[in-house]
């Protein structure tokens, strides 16, 4: 299915302010940004509303202030390293709304951009206050929403602005939902799935999906210890939740009359406790000894769901396979990293550890696409619509 909404190239905006809604929802340390793969994302809209003679001003999140100033959230490190990136000044709003927020956007010419403090600041904006969208409205004549992880919000700034003002898509908004939306309804086959993290009740709905679309699902990290429990496994210390292992009974049952395989670890590394300096071992077996849990898929897995990975025409990847943030527990997420990396089909991979590996690994650049939205991509996988999408303006038909 074609993106049906207006894209920002659509957009009118010589001349005019446009409010951007960006995610710079960035991990920030001593006060700098420490990584700006988000604020990078977000160039090519903001470089081609500049070019067009826009004037920018830009809303963001960061993080959960819950409603209050929180000076350790403030974007003012945002504002900075998004002024080196674009070459230009751009200038840091003492607020959200407000007089001196108004006259800041008010002065502002052609190519200038201006970035209002943090969005969640305001206790409305979660809350998709229709003061605040009309305040943020008030300070553009046009609205574009390139930020694909906050879509599946209804807040203020998401939702809300886009009933004041004529809302266009970002390109990189356009873009992921164009890219994960053709996994679903248009991949290469065969399609492998591989989906890890802790709880299978997070992503019941995305595997009850793939059960329908995909050829194989690979499950791996914590969550694995749901699916085991459910068919009646030992799993020692091992993390899992009682709501997983009822999804994960659901799952099975569904796998078992679907045409999609799904596929569980055959081997673990266990540890005593979590932690990298932690006792270490290997498990040839997935029953988990008591006083153990199982922390990273083992090396047969980890061979066995590269070599499926390797093989398939659209690999989509969501979840680590285990602890790789810890160097004893990282080899199972980076076999699949590496999988991922050299596989000659088509490869996404989405949500914010999975890109974290990659990252990690240095690998980030040997995929097709590289999601920004966690919550977001497993929403829109779902088949669940996005509130700050379905906002905005539909495209005009083709006549």
């Amino acid at each position: 299915m074609a993106f049906s909404k207006a894209s920002v190239r659509d957009a009118a905006v010589k001349g005019r302010r446009v409010l951007v809604r960006v995610d710079f929802n960035v991990p920030l340390k001593d006060g700098e940004v420490a990584d700006d793969t988000r604020i990078r994302a977000a160039l090519p809209t903001l470089e081609l509303l500049r070019e067009r003679g826009a004037a920018l001003v830009l809303a963001s999140h960061l993080g959960r202030p819950g409603g209050k100033v929180a000076p350790e959230l403030s974007l003012a490190p945002v504002s900075r390293r998004l002024s080196e990136l674009l070459g230009v000044p751009v200038t840091q709003a003492p607020g959200v709304t407000g007089a001196e927020v108004e006259l800041a956007a008010g002065c502002l010419g052609p190519g200038e951009v201006l970035l209002l403090e943090n969005t969640r600041f305001e206790p409305g904006e979660t809350k998709n206050d229709p003061m605040l969208a009309g305040s943020l409205a008030a300070l553009a004549q046009v609205y574009v929403n390139d930020a694909f992880g906050a879509a599946h919000r209804a807040h203020a700034s998401t939702e809300g602005v886009a009933r004041h003002l004529p809302g266009y898509a970002g390109l990189l908004l356009e873009r992921e939902v164009t890219e994960l939306n053709k996994v679903v309804e248009d991949p290469a086959r065969p399609l492998v799935v591989v989906l890890g993290g802790a709880k299978v009740s997070d992503k019941v709905g995305v595997i009850d999906r793939f059960l329908e679309v995909a050829d194989q699902i690979l499950i791996g990290g914590a969550m694995c210890f749901s699916f085991f429990k459910a068919q009646g496994k030992e799993i020692g210390d091992s993390l899992f939740d009682e709501e997983s292992v009822a999804a994960a009974r659901e799952a099975l049952a569904k796998a078992a009359e679907s045409e999609c395989e799904l596929t569980l670890p055959v081997d673990l590394v266990l540890g005593r406790e979590f932690s990298a300096d932690t006792e270490r071992r290997e498990l040839d077996g997935v029953e988990v000894p008591a006083g153990w849990m199982g922390l990273d898929v083992g090396p047969k897995t980890g061979e066995l769901y590269a070599e499926a990975v390797a093989g398939a025409g659209t690999v989509l990847w969501n979840g680590p396979m285990g602890a790789f943030e810890m160097e004893p527990f990282a080899a199972g997420t980076r076999a699949v990293a590496e999988a991922v990396a050299a596989a000659p089909g088509k490869t996404v991979v989405g949500g914010g550890d999975s890109v974290a590996a990659m990252v990690q690994f240095g690998l980030e650049d040997k995929v097709d696409w590289l999601s920004t939205g966690g919550g977001a991509s497993l929403e829109l996988l779902e088949g669940k619509a996005l509130p700050g999408v379905e906002a905005l303006i539909d495209k005009k038909e083709e006549s």
